[in-house]
C-alpha cells in the first residue's frame, strides 16, 4: 500500500526547517500517540497555524518526530473560518470533504477513490444523519482497514465557538470510540476550551482533552531565522542588526508582530524612533489590536496598571517573563491615550447586526451560543432584577428542559460571562448578584 507520496504538497510550511517548534510538536505528538487529543494555546499571531501546517505539510518534520512510522499518521488541515457561524451539519460535511481531499493531495489514490465514492453517495442524500454515517464509515475504513491514525487539525476553531454545541463533541467521541487510539484532534485556541466553551459543552469528549495543553512560546528561533532569510532575499538587502535587536526587544519575537515590524522597517527604512513609528503603522496596529481583543477586560486592566504577573494566563502565554512584560510594544499600545483603549465602555446590543458590543469591540464573537443568548437577554433588560426562572424562561423558553439549563449550569454560564466581560470577575460591575432574588445587569 502506497500511504504517503514523497512529493509534498506546495505549502510554504513545507519549506520550514524540520526542527521548527520542536518541543511543542513533541508534546502534541505524545498526546496523539497515547490516543488523546491536544489543545495548542497561544496569543493570536504567535503561530498556531504554522504548527498545524508543519504537521500536515512538512514531511521532514513528521519524520523527525515519528520516524518511518510517519506514513501511518494522516494529518488533516481544517480551516474553521470557512464555516464560521454555519450549523453542525455543515461542519460534518466540511470535515468529510477536507479529509477526502487531503487523501488526494497526498497521492493516496486507493484511499481517495474509496472514500470519494462514499462521500458522493452521502452528499446526494443531503441528509445530516446519512452524511455522518458516511463519515463514520470513512473513518472506519482508514483507521481499521488501512491502519492509519487520523488526526484532525482544527485551525481557527475560535471563530466557530459562537455556534458550537455539545453534539459537536459528542460526534467526535463517537468517532474516537469506534477506532480508539487511531483518532485524534488538535484544537488551536487563544485559551483552553474549558474556558472558551465550558465543561458542560465539552463533557462527552473532555476525558481526551483534559490537561493536554501545549502553550506556544512567543518566538521560535528556527522559524524566525528562516523568515528573515526569506524577507531579506525578497527585499534584496539585509536588515541592520541594531534594528533587528530593537524589533526583538519591542515585540518579544512574537511571530506575526515581529514579521510585520521587520517588513515595516525595511519598507520605511526605519533606523531611529522605531517604537513610535511602529505604533503609528496601520499593519502593526492591526496585529496589536487582534492581540489586545483576545484578552479579557481583567487582563487588559492588569496590563494598563502594570500588574501582569497577577494573571496565570498572561504568564502561561508568555506575555510575562521574569516578572516583566515581554512585549513592550503591546504595553505601549495599551497605555497610549490616543488609542482609545479604555475598557470602561457601555455594553450594548445591536439589533440590526445581532451583535453585542463594548464600544467598537464585538463581544459576541467570543461567546458561545448559550453565552450569547444569556447576555443578549441581560443587556436588553438592563437594571432589572431578574430571577433564575425568569432568565431561563426568557432565554431558552420551552427548550429549558432539553437544554440542560439547571441552576448549576446557569451559574457556570454567569461565571464564564463575567470572565469574558468584567474588568474584575470577582467584583462584577455588569452582571451583579442580588442575594436571594437573582441577577441585575448594568451596561
Amino acid at each position: 500500500m502506497n500511504h504517503i507520496s514523497s512529493a509534498e504538497p506546495t505549502h510554504f510550511e513545507s519549506l520550514y526547517p524540520p526542527d521548527s517548534r520542536k518541543e511543542e510538536i513533541e508534546k502534541i505528538i505524545s498526546y496523539i500517540k497515547s490516543g488523546n487529543s491536544a489543545q495548542v494555546i497561544s496569543l493570536p499571531g504567535v503561530g498556531r497555524s504554522n504548527v498545524l501546517r508543519l504537521l500536515a505539510y512538512n514531511t521532514k518534520a513528521r519524520t523527525l518526530h515519528l520516524g518511518e512510522n510517519q506514513k501511518w499518521f494522516h494529518f488533516v488541515m481544517l480551516n474553521f473560518s470557512e464555516i464560521k457561524k454555519r450549523p453542525l451539519s455543515d461542519s460534518t460535511k466540511y470535515m468529510f470533504l477536507e479529509l477526502v481531499d487531503s487523501l488526494q493531495e497526498r497521492k493516496m489514490d486507493e484511499e481517495y477513490k474509496f472514500t470519494k465514492n462514499i462521500l458522493d453517495e452521502c452528499i446526494k442524500s443531503e441528509d445530516e444523519l446519512v452524511i455522518f454515517q458516511g463519515f463514520k464509515k470513512t473513518i472506519d475504513y482508514l483507521c481499521l482497514q488501512k491502519e492509519l491514525t487520523i488526526v484532525l487539525l482544527f485551525d481557527k476553531f475560535e471563530e466557530y465557538v459562537s455556534v458550537v454545541e455539545p453534539i459537536f463533541f459528542e460526534n467526535l467521541k463517537v468517532l474516537r470510540d469506534r477506532v480508539k487510539y487511531r483518532f485524534s484532534t488538535v484544537f488551536p485556541l487563544n485559551r483552553p476550551l474549558e474556558e472558551t466553551v465550558g465543561h458542560e459543552t465539552l463533557s462527552t469528549f473532555y476525558e481526551f482533552l483534559v490537561g493536554n495543553l501545549v502553550y506556544l512560546t512567543l518566538a521560535d528561533e528556527k522559524i524566525r531565522s528562516f523568515r528573515l532569510s526569506y524577507i531579506e532575499k525578497l527585499a534584496g538587502k539585509n536588515v541592520d542588526k541594531n534594528v533587528l535587536n530593537e524589533i526583538m526587544r519591542l515585540t518579544g519575537g512574537l511571530g506575526k508582530l515581529w514579521l510585520v515590524s521587520v517588513n515595516t522597517c525595511i519598507q520605511e527604512d526605519l533606523k531611529n524612533n522605531i517604537s513610535d513609528s511602529l505604533l503609528k503603522n496601520t499593519q502593526t496596529k492591526a496585529v496589536l489590536s487582534e492581540i489586545w481583543k483576545s484578552l479579557t477586560p481583567f487582563e487588559q486592566n492588569l496590563i494598563i496598571n502594570g500588574k501582569v504577573h497577577e494573571s496565570t494566563h498572561l504568564v502561561a502565554v508568555g506575555l510575562v517573563k521574569n516578572n516583566k512584560f515581554a512585549v513592550p510594544l503591546l504595553e505601549a499600545y495599551a497605555k497610549n491615550p490616543s488609542g482609545g483603549l479604555g475598557i470602561k465602555r457601555t455594553i450594548t446590543y445591536d439589533g440590526q447586526t445581532n451583535e453585542i458590543k463594548r464600544g467598537e469591540i464585538i463581544l459576541s464573537e467570543g461567546l458561545t451560543s448559550s453565552e450569547f443568548k444569556l447576555l443578549k437577554f441581560l443587556v436588553t433588560n438592563p437594571e432589572k432584577i431578574l430571577g433564575r426562572d425568569e432568565i431561563v424562561n426568557g432565554v431558552w423558553g420551552n427548550q429549558a428542559s432539553t437544554a440542560g439549563v439547571t441552576e448549576q449550569a446557569l451559574d457556570q454560564l454567569i461565571f464564564r460571562l463575567r470572565k469574558k466581560i468584567e474588568e474584575n470577575p470577582n467584583a462584577p460591575t455588569h452582571i451583579q448578584t442580588v442575594k436571594g432574588r437573582g441577577f441585575k445587569f448594568t451596561a
